[in-house]
Parts: structure tokens; sequence; C-alpha cells
């Protein structure tokens, strides 16, 4: 038992708990499907098929309610709302000619006024326009504005473990890069470089950096899912995340 210890990093408690079938005595899903994919590569059997069996035989389906989407209705005229013809009396047509004369008026004393107060030189104008001219000129001889340094398009990611962490770790392909290995303090787990990552982390006991920068990892006591892109990581909304089966 200690040298299937060793080789498989696994604690003989648990794999006496996966001996006796003791699943509660595990840590969890993540974790089980995790060791029996170890522990049966180590035996030499079908590690996918015991996984496949674990989960028909002790995880329920999700049952997803599809709710049809009933159509939406036309709104109906009733019947009596049909297209009347409307009469205007005759004194309402007076009293339009009455307010369109009232605007007339009003925009011809408004261009009066404008012609009125627009009574500068051409010259000044001109003058002042040049100014102004130079003015831009000379402010931007005087201002530099420095290049702004591209942003990365790929992000480097880096994993240190500060105690037993459960990794799976896949790019925005759904390529598996580490396929659910548990790490300890101590073990280094590769850096990998991609466009975008999806991670799976049985807990927080992890250091992260990106592009060399330490980046905080979102505290959780179970089992969490980070979308990393080069602006940081994001939470993956719940069974998005990968599970390396």
């Amino acid at each position: 038992m200690a040298e299937v210890e060793a080789r498989t990093k696994i604690r003989a408690k648990y794999l006496r708990a996966i001996e006796n079938e003791e699943w509660e005595l595990l840590p969890g899903p993540v974790y089980i499907k995790s060791f029996l994919r170890t522990y049966g590569d180590y035996l030499g059997l079908d590690s996918r098929m015991l996984v496949e069996e674990f989960k028909r035989r002790y995880e329920q389906p999700a049952e997803h309610e599809i709710r049809p989407i009933a159509p939406l209705g036309r709104d109906r005229e009733p019947d009596g709302s049909r297209h009347r013809s409307v009469t205007f009396p005759p004194w309402l047509a007076v009293v339009g000619v009455l307010i369109a004369v009232v605007v007339v008026l009003y925009i011809v004393g408004t261009n009066s006024s404008n012609r009125h107060q627009s009574t500068q030189p051409t010259s000044a104008r001109a003058g002042a326009h040049q100014h102004a001219r130079h003015h831009h000129a000379a402010s931007q001889t005087t201002k530099t504005t420095p290049p702004a340094s591209p942003k990365p398009r790929k992000v480097s990611l880096q994993l240190i473990p500060t105690s037993a962490v459960y990794v799976c770790l896949e790019n925005g392909a759904r390529k598996t890069l580490i396929p659910g290995v548990i790490y300890n303090v101590g073990q280094t787990i590769p850096t990998e470089t991609a466009k975008e990552f999806l991670l799976t982390l049985g807990n927080t006991n992890v250091q992260m950096k990106i592009n060399g920068k330490s980046v905080a990892v979102p505290q959780s006591t179970a089992a969490i899912g980070l979308r990393i892109v080069p602006q940081g990581p994001s939470l993956l909304p719940a069974g998005t995340a990968p599970t390396c089966t």
C-alpha cells in the first residue's frame, strides 16, 4: 500500500476507501474521479470506464426543465375599432391659420435680430481665427502624448500550490492541458501559455501569477471554476467549469 501511495500520490486511507467503495470518506466527486483515473492507470485498467461506472451508479443526472416558450399572440382589434372618418369643426381651421401667422412673425423677427448682432468686421474675425489657429498649433507642439503600451494578447499562467490542491486546466478550445492532478507543496505545476484558460481548482490553496504578476485567487471553501484571460481571472457560471473527464 505504501508503494501504491508513493506512485499515485493518493493517501492510503483514500485508497482503502476506493477499494471498499466507501465514497463518503473521500473529499468529493471531483477528487473521487481524479483518484479513480490515477488508480486505474496505475493498475493498468480502463480508467475512463471506472469513472463512467462511478458516475452511473452514484451520481444523479441533473434535471433541466425546458419550458416551452409560448408564441406571442397578436393583439386583435375589437370589431368596433375600425377606422372611422374624423370630421373637424370649421373654427379649428381658423385657429390653425392664426397660429401659423404667429410662428412666421416670430421667425422673421429672430432672423433680423441675429443679422443686427453679427456686425463684427471681417478683418477682426479673420484675426481671431488666425490667433486661434496659431494657439492650437503651439499647443500641439508642446504637448507630447506617450505611445500607449500594447495590451497582451496571450496569458502565461503559473500556479504554485500552498497545500494539497486539485488542478484541472483547459485552454479556450477545450483542450486538456493538466488532466485533473493533485499537487502538494513543493511540487511544480507546469506553466502554460494560451489566449484563454478554463481552470477548476479543488480549493484555493494556490498562488496564481498571470504574465509574471501575482493575482488574487477568489476565496472559496469548495471547488471553483475560473476563466483566465490577460486582464485577470473571473468566476465561471455553475456547471460550466472543466471536469477533465
